[in-house]
This record gives structure tokens, sequence and C-alpha cells, in this order.
């Protein structure tokens, strides 16, 4: 084999100064990113302001120059040729400048005057004229002019001095000639450095006080997240949910300070009915485990002095540790199925559900358990979107409350129309002031407490019920006699969807 060299890495790419001006931007504090783009939005404001204004400023000027110079009187016109020398450029005519003409009708002439001939072409300076004023090609179009008109452009003296000159064309002479007559623009260029400067000044200094009012405004506008923030790290570091923050206003931190305080109000809630809920296992643990250890130390101490114990005591205790095992199993399922999160999103996905065939099936499970009840069912198709398994659960655990307490040889009614599902039994009921606590977790009423059971039952129907998005009630029969009415409300339709 021909050992080929590998080609050789790319060298790797240097980040760009606009890769590095954003890391260096988003590796700074929230409250400098806020000063910053609150100084930068100024700044530009400022500085499109002050353009704005050094721009019209100009404008005017320029115009109010070019306006005076419009409406200026032109000065009389010498005889051409005799009264004045003409030469062939503006510089030539200053260089000869006689030292002291006096004009025919006696009145002095503006020194940033001078008059350009044609036939040939020659520029004429009147008496003691300092300044010659710059002659451009197309001036010469000037003799097209008719009375009245005149030319504005803009322009400058021989020395370089900006200026504007107005053209225009007098025939009072022998021969035609173009009056120009100019006028300084260096005041308003003085004038339009000074306003630069001025302006200048004032958009650095209010630039300046931008970024230290942006800073106090970032400080001010971040106090509830710095507030929010040491919520968040004593929670973190001490793990004491339940703290909360003042709230001040409804604006956006406002609203994000009472999001965060309804989260950590939630959390000390979930925690709370964790660690209730472990307490309460324990407790409803411990007293079936008791049993469970006498009964097998009852058993071993029999075997081991070599006494057995008598037949139908062994099957005696063999039978209460079997009924002691179903009851740690059943109450083993039930705390599994409340230790999930209280959101359908933690359990299956939710389907088409016919809630009338789950309560056909837990009504023949029930008339297994109750044998000598008797039950009246009336249903109609009702379909709905949810845990099939958790409803089915739930009319169960329904139908097992009523079966627990119907007397012997009652009558359980189970009814579902337009999807409301009512569980009602002739039992004792329950009293007024037990209602409110019927499905908190391990609750049992006092004068049920020597019946079999956890009491986590009805909890898991409110659970399944409320998943399902519905509403389950528990109270007196609506007739006012004997019994408990469970009423369960489940949003849906008569057909599947």
């Amino acid at each position: 084999m021909n050992n080929v060299p590998p080609p050789p890495l790319a060298p790797p790419r240097t980040p760009g100064r606009r890769q590095r001006l954003l890391h260096w931007f988003r590796s700074r504090s929230l409250r400098s990113r806020l000063t910053f783009l609150s100084a930068a939005a100024v700044a530009v404001a400022i500085a499109l302001s002050a353009l704005a204004c050094w721009f019209i400023v100009e404008r005017q000027l320029y115009d109010q120059v070019r306006t005076d110079l419009a409406n200026a009187t032109l000065p009389p016109p010498p005889r051409f040729p005799g009264a004045l020398p003409c030469y062939s450029t503006p510089e030539q005519a200053l260089a000869n400048q006689p030292a002291s003409i006096t004009p025919e009708n006696g009145s002095a002439v503006a020194r940033d005057t001078q008059y350009l001939v044609a036939n040939p072409t020659g520029v004429c300076l009147p008496p003691n004229a300092t300044k010659a004023i710059e002659v451009d090609p197309g001036d010469t179009a000037g003799f097209a002019l008719k009375n009245g008109q005149s030319i504005i452009r803009d322009g400058q003296f021989t020395d370089g001095t900006p200026a504007v000159v107005r053209i225009s064309l007098t025939r009072s002479t022998s021969r035609p000639a173009l009056v120009m007559v100019a006028t300084s623009t260096r005041p308003v260029e003085d004038s339009l450095q000074g306003l630069a400067i001025l302006l200048g000044s004032v958009s650095a200094g209010g630039i300046l006080l931008a970024a230290v009012a942006g800073r106090l405004v970032a400080r001010s506008a971040l106090k509830p997240v710095d507030r929010l923030t040491d919520a968040v790290e004593h929670i973190a570091r001490t793990e004491e949910v339940g703290t909360t923050i003042p709230v001040h206003g409804d604006d956006e931190i406002a609203r994000l300070s009472t999001s965060f305080n309804s989260m950590s109000t939630a959390l000390a809630n979930s925690r709370e009915r964790q660690t209730r809920l472990i307490a309460d296992a324990g407790h409803e643990l411990r007293t079936p485990l008791t049993s469970l250890r006498t009964n097998v130390d009852l058993l071993i101490r029999s075997n081991d002095t070599g006494r057995p114990l008598p037949a139908a005591t062994r099957t005696k205790l063999l039978g209460n540790m079997k009924a002691q095992m179903q009851e740690l199993t059943v109450l083993i399922g039930d705390l599994l199925q409340l230790s999930r999160p209280d959101t359908p999103k933690s359990g299956p996905a939710p389907t088409v559900v016919a809630v009338h065939e789950i309560a056909g099936r837990a009504v023949e499970r029930a008339k297994l358990r109750g044998p000598g009840l008797v039950f009246e069912t009336d249903t109609e198709p009702w379909y709905v979107h949810g845990n099939a398994a958790g409803l089915e659960r739930a009319v169960i655990n329904l139908l097992d409350n009523a079966v627990k307490y119907s007397p012997p040889g009652g009558t359980i009614d189970v009814r579902l129309h337009r999807g409301v599902l009512t569980v009602r039994d002739h039992g004792p009921g329950i009293p007024p002031d037990e209602l409110p606590y019927v499905f908190d977790r391990f609750w049992r009423s006092p004068s049920s407490r020597q019946l079999p059971g956890s009491g986590l039952g009805l909890s898991i129907v409110a659970q399944s019920v409320r998943e399902a998005g519905g509403e389950v009630t528990l109270g007196p029969a609506a007739d006012g006699g004997p019994g408990a009415l469970a009423t369960v409300r489940l949003p849906g339709g008569p057909a599947p969807e």
C-alpha cells in the first residue's frame, strides 16, 4: 500500500470582529447591557438630531445668502472699453489694478464686483478692487439672459475664499457685459463650524448623561429581578420552598414576580403533600406490618419450641396473614397511583374511552363483592378523552365505596346520563361536617375506621376524574333519603370523536 499522507487540517477559523463583539456583549451583565443599549439608543437619536439640525441651519444660511445676493442692487456699470482696462484672466486684472480710479458717476463701486465682456472675452475690475472672482467656462451662457434675469452659482475668489456668485447681463454699455457680484460664504462656514462644535459638545454631554441615566434606570428597573434572584438563590441554598417576594404594580416584572410566587407556593404545597403522604403511608403500613410480624413470630416460636399450634389456630393465622398481604398489596397499588403528578401529561396518552362500557364492567365486578346487593343501572353511551385504566379504577372505587356502606340486601343505583355518572347507595350516609375531607388522602370517617380500607380510594377517584378534565362530588342523596350520592361529570359526547 502507498502511504498517502493525510490532507493537512484546516486551521481553526479565527472569530471575526462581529463575533468577538457579540461575545463581549453577551458576556456582560444584564445591567451593563441595558446601560449600553440605552446609551447607544440615545447617542443615535442625538446624532441624528444634531445632523438634521446642522443640515437645516446650513441650508437656511446658504439660502439666505443667495436671497440677499439676488435682491441686491447692482452697481452702475462703466463704459467699455476705455473706462476700465480688461484682461484675459481675473488674476491678470487683479495684478494690473490701477492705484486709484474714480467712476464717471462719482459713486463707489462694490469691491466684490467685476465685469465680464465678450468678443474677445475679458475680465474688468472696478476701481480699488482687492478681490477677483474666478470665472467658470459656463459663465458666458449669461450673455443669453434677458433683462431682469440672473444666474446664482457657487464659486470662489482667486485667493480660494468660497463665495456665492450672481451673474446678470447689462446692455447699458457700448457692448454687452456680464456683471459678476460675489458674496463670501466664509462667515457662513465659520458659523457652521462653530455650530458643529457646539452640537458635538452637546451630543457628547447628552450621551454621557444618557449613560448615567441608563445606569440608574437599569439599576432601578432590575431591583425586582435582583430580589427574585436572591429568592431563587436562597431556595437553592436552603431548600426552603415557599419563599415569596413582594409584588408592586402590574408590569412584566410584577407578572414575573407573581409567577415566581405562584411557583414557589405550588412547590411548597407539593412538598407538604409529599411529606404528608409519606407520613400517612408509614402510619397506614405500620398496622398490617405489625400484625404480620406478630403472626410470623407466633408461627416461628411454635416451631422453635416444638409445640405446634392447633390446626384451626394455624389456619386462622395463615388466613389473617393472607388478608393482611392483600391489604398491603392494595395499599401499595394505591400509593403508586397517587404518587404520579396531578397532570395528564404524566400518564399514558389519552384515548377515546367509552364511559358506559367502563360502568358496565365495574358493576359486574361490584356484584361479585356484594352478592346480596341489588344493582339498578341505567346508562347511555358517552365517550370522553382520557386514561381508560384510570377512569375504570375511579368507577370501581366509587362502587366499592357504595358496596362497603350499603346494608345487607340494599340497592345501589348507577346512572349515566349526558356525561353525568351518579352512584347512590342506601347506607348511613356522610355527616355534613365530614364532606370537605372525603377526597383527602388517608382520611377516614371516625365511624368507619373499623372497616377495611386505607382511605385512598376516593383520592384516586378525584385524581383520575381531574386528569380527564371532569369533576367529582360526594354528598347526601338528592331526594333526602338515606345514603350518599357520588356525582362525576365528564366532558365528552354521545359519539366517539
